[in-house]
């Protein structure tokens, strides 16, 4: 969401929400009562506040349609739209805390479960996206053309979670992703949106 409201170049107030394995900011009776979903982001507009990145990004677009998020042909729209839903349906959505969480506080797995498993889906993802990225024309200096989309939007967060000590993947493995995501860092929009840029930021544990 950050990422999106920079690119449109969108005033915001920026709330720190803390995701932690206890007590974690988002199961808040305050944050539930903005979130019934209990989870990040929310965008406040008004009175009514808005869940789920892809939602907001899409209403994005449509109160401030330059710059666009998404292509304005429908095939270009569609690809696009299936690399960020790839990375938000069969990536993240494997790998949130609260996925962890039933892994080893209703499984009973070790704690040492957590990495292999974060690697595993990231991996099948990954593989999948560089794949679809490397074998397409439409594939530019961003994942669709040369300017920036919904696609690296979603892309960015993900290889951010990647590349933590935690869970350890190899980049290398995926060189287009590995090309945009580097491209994406040089832009202002993206550099901004950093978690280390954050108010009150600290760097995340296993737990």
């Amino acid at each position: 969401m950050r990422i999106g409201l920079n690119l449109k170049g969108l005033a915001y107030e920026n709330v720190p929400v803390e995701l932690r394995w206890k007590d974690s900011d988002h199961e808040t009776d305050a944050f539930r009562a903005l979130n019934p979903q209990t989870n990040v982001p929310v965008l406040e507009v008004g009175n009514e506040q808005l869940q789920q990145s892809l939602a907001i990004l899409e209403y994005l677009d449509r109160i401030q349609p330059a710059p666009p998020l998404v292509p304005a042909d429908a095939l270009g729209r569609a690809r696009a739209w299936s690399i960020a839903l790839h990375v938000a349906c069969e990536i993240q959505s494997l790998n949130n805390l609260r996925v962890q969480r039933y892994l080893i506080n209703e499984l009973k797995l070790p704690d040492t479960v957590l990495s292999p498993w974060q690697l595993h889906w990231i991996t099948v993802g990954f593989d999948a996206i560089e794949q679809q990225l490397a074998s397409s024309s439409y594939t530019g200096t961003y994942c669709h053309g040369n300017t920036p989309t919904i696609a690296d939007c979603c892309l960015v967060p993900q290889v951010y979670n990647a590349r933590r000590p935690v869970v350890g993947a190899d980049m290398a493995r995926w060189p287009t992703i590995a090309r945009i995501y580097d491209t994406c860092m040089q832009h202002p929009a993206f550099d901004a949106a950093q978690p280390k840029n954050q108010p009150g930021f600290e760097s995340p544990a296993l737990h």
